[in-house]
């Protein structure tokens, strides 16, 4: 029997990657608000406003009936969402409520993928550094990291028994903006760059990252929050230097700076990584380091 399922923010980095791995014999359908990148499998529900109870219950209507949700769509302009904190909470967490009762009607599971900016950072405090698990509290620091919060809260609030939130972070992958994208292409144009050494994390690849959501949404998994990263920890500008060694940049100065020297309207954390061994246990495999992750994605023609 073929099994069904929706994919919201088709268009995305991330949905388009989920689009294009689909799991054999599986019929997916995807909704954004854009028509799907080249290369992807059709997006059959254009424009659906997923903070809309009425539309998102005509989604479910036409297209489903859906074996499970993976739910990608999201306001991710972190730093104008501090003057636009309302429209991401639509977006980000009314969206999220209004899937996971969608969801529970329909007796399906929803896999909502949220992040590390619900962490204040603090975990990385010097003695005390260690990764992030999913029963530390969450403290966001800025307004995407409220919203997406209050996303996670709604979800399992709505469905609690068919809510699995999926935490990453430092995304990036074959399409869209990302920041071994855009390093390499300022290291070309610039012939040197300065890049920040202390902020921390997990670098993640849409190539590691889309499987194990459809690992998520298909097992018979409990309801609760997993995180989902690729595994190691290493500073933005470790990850710079990575990026242009692969790209054949080696010979390009990259040199550290503080974040203090980039000023931004939203506060990142200083240390966000992620642990992923509850997700590795239900899986039985890790997403890869985040080194080999990279080369992958380099290798694939990045």
């Amino acid at each position: 029997m073929t099994r069904r399922y929706l994919v919201t923010g088709a268009a995305g980095m991330l949905g388009s990657e989920l689009l294009l791995r689909a799991p054999p014999g599986s019929s997916v359908v995807g909704s954004d608000l854009r028509a799907a990148p080249a290369g992807s499998p059709s997006v059959s529900a254009i424009g659906v406003d997923l903070a809309d109870p009425a539309a998102v219950e005509r989604l479910f209507r036409e297209h489903g009936p859906f074996d499970g949700v993976i739910h990608g769509a999201a306001y991710t302009a972190v730093d104008q969402a501090e003057s636009e904190e309302a429209l991401a909470m639509r977006v980000n967490a009314t969206a999220c409520a209004v899937l996971a009762r969608a969801c529970r009607a329909a007796r399906a599971p929803l896999v909502a993928v949220s992040t590390d900016f619900v962490f204040d950072g603090e975990a990385g405090t010097p003695g005390g550094q260690r990764p992030y698990r999913e029963d530390d509290p969450p403290r966001p620091t800025s307004a995407y990291g409220r919203t997406k919060l209050a996303g996670e809260l709604l979800a399992l609030a709505e469905h609690p028994l068919g809510v699995r939130i999926a935490r990453t972070q430092w995304l990036y992958g074959p399409r869209g903006k990302h920041f071994p994208g855009t390093i390499v292409r300022l290291a070309r144009e610039k012939g040197a760059l300065r890049v920040v050494h202390d902020q921390l994390g997990s670098p993640t690849s849409t190539l590691e990252l889309a499987p194990a959501l459809w690992d998520l949404v298909r097992a018979d998994a409990p309801s609760g929050i997993y995180h989902a990263a690729c595994e190691g920890v290493c500073s933005w500008h470790d990850l710079a230097k990575a990026s242009i060694e692969l790209a054949g940049l080696a010979h390009v100065p990259c040199e550290p700076c503080a974040t203090s020297e980039f000023p931004r309207p939203a506060r990142r954390p200083a240390y966000s990584a992620l642990d992923s061994s509850k997700l590795a246990a239900l899986r039985g495999r890790r997403l890869k380091g985040w080194r080999d992750a990279l080369r992958d994605f380099f290798s694939a023609g990045a």
